[in-house]
C-alpha cells in the first residue's frame, strides 16, 4: 500500500501541476492584460498554426507599423482574425492587411477601432484545450474530471487513516476483554474464599 501511495502522490501531483499551468495560461493571462484567441485558419502559417493559442495585448493603433501582425474584428458577426499589416491609411484610420499564407491582400481594410491588439506570443496546440474547456460538453467534462481528481487526491489518505485507526480499536477491544477476564477471575477467587470461610 505504501508503494501505491507514493506512486499515486507523484501522479496526482503531476496532474494537479498540469491543471494549474493550464489555468494560469488560460485565466491568469487576463490579469496581465492579455486576451487569448485560438487560431482557426492557416492564413498566418508558418508563424501561427491552426490550434495555437494566441496571446494578444491591446496597443495604441498609432504604434502599429507596416509588417506588424494585428488581431482585429473581421465583420459584424464579431469574427476575430489575425493578419499582417501591409499598408496604413492614417488619414482615414485604416489598416490594409494580408495573411502570410494568402496570395492576395484582404478585400476590406481594418478600421483602427476594430483592432483588438498585437499578438505577443503563441502556445502551440493549447487553443484546442481552450476551446474544449470553454464550450459544452467540454466544460462539464472538465468540471467532472476536476471533482474526480480532488476525490482521488483525498481518498487514499482517508483509507490510510482508517487503517491506522484499526489497531487502536483492536487494542481497546483486547483491553476490554482482559478486564472482563480479570473480573471473572476475581469473582471466582471471592467465591472460593467465601467457601473456605464457611
Amino acid at each position: 500500500m505504501t508503494t501505491f501511495k507514493k506512486i499515486w502522490n507523484i501522479v496526482s501531483t503531476v496532474i494537479v501541476a498540469l491543471v494549474v499551468l493550464c489555468a494560469v495560461f488560460l485565466m491568469g493571462s487576463r490579469l496581465l492584460g492579455y486576451q487569448y484567441y485560438t487560431v482557426i485558419s492557416g492564413s498566418m502559417e508558418p508563424e501561427y498554426k491552426v490550434g495555437d493559442l494566441l496571446y494578444v495585448k491591446k496597443v495604441d493603433p498609432s504604434d502599429i507599423k507596416i509588417g506588424d501582425p494585428i488581431t482585429f474584428i473581421l465583420n459584424e458577426d464579431l469574427v476575430v482574425a489575425t493578419h499582417r499589416v501591409i499598408d496604413i491609411d492614417t488619414e482615414n484610420q485604416r489598416f490594409y492587411t494580408k495573411g502570410d499564407a494568402n496570395d492576395i491582400a484582404d478585400g476590406d481594410p481594418v478600421h483602427f477601432k476594430n483592432v483588438i491588439g498585437v499578438p505577443q506570443f503563441a502556445i502551440p496546440k493549447l487553443g484546442y484545450v481552450s476551446d474544449f474547456v470553454q464550450n459544452p460538453p467540454g466544460t462539464y467534462i472538465t468540471v467532472g474530471v476536476g471533482l474526480v481528481l480532488i476525490l482521488l487526491v483525498f481518498l487514499p489518505d482517508m483509507f490510510v487513516k482508517k487503517k491506522a485507526d484499526e489497531p487502536i480499536k483492536t487494542q481497546n477491544n483486547t483491553t476490554t476483554d482482559e478486564n472482563e477476564k480479570l473480573k471473572e477471575e476475581l469473582e471466582k477467587l471471592r467465591q472460593e474464599l467465601s467457601g473456605k470461610k464457611q
